[in-house]
């Protein structure tokens, strides 16, 4: 069983700013690639590098996070609690982890450099495929 989490605004798009989210959905994905179970965990509003919820996350068992964009100190915490980032994500959260689940998302290779940077997505995208 892998346990992924995904910032995600109150409509289930994820968010295109990791520190800025209204919470983070929560997967399990079963051997057979199936998600199984959802939760949501309120996030703290402000930089995510900075907040726990790296440790909380990683209490929780999630050992990959599905990011739109997301500085390089919040992906340094993160790895620092054993979790994987994979950037570049937008859209539904759930049929992203759902395509992740498949094999078809791969992370982007590309952080932001500021906070306050806004971060556009090409429109109809998902994650780098």
């Amino acid at each position: 069983m892998k346990r992924i989490a995904v910032p995600v605004k109150k409509t289930n798009q994820i968010d295109d700013h990791f520190g800025h989210c209204d919470y983070y959905g929560v997967f399990d994905i079963a051997e057979n690639n199936e998600v199984v179970y959802f939760e949501t965990i309120k996030a703290e509003q402000g930089c995510g590098c900075k907040s726990n919820i790296a440790s909380v996350l990683a209490d929780r068992g999630v050992s990959v996070m599905l990011a739109g964009g997301i500085g390089g100190g919040a992906i340094n915490v993160l790895g620092n609690w054993g979790i994987e980032v994979v950037r570049g994500c937008s859209g539904d959260a759930t049929e992203i982890v759902n395509e992740f689940a498949k094999g078809n998302i791969i992370d982007s290779g590309e952080s932001c450099l500021q906070h306050g940077h806004h971060h556009g997505n090409v429109e109809g995208s998902t994650c780098s495929h």
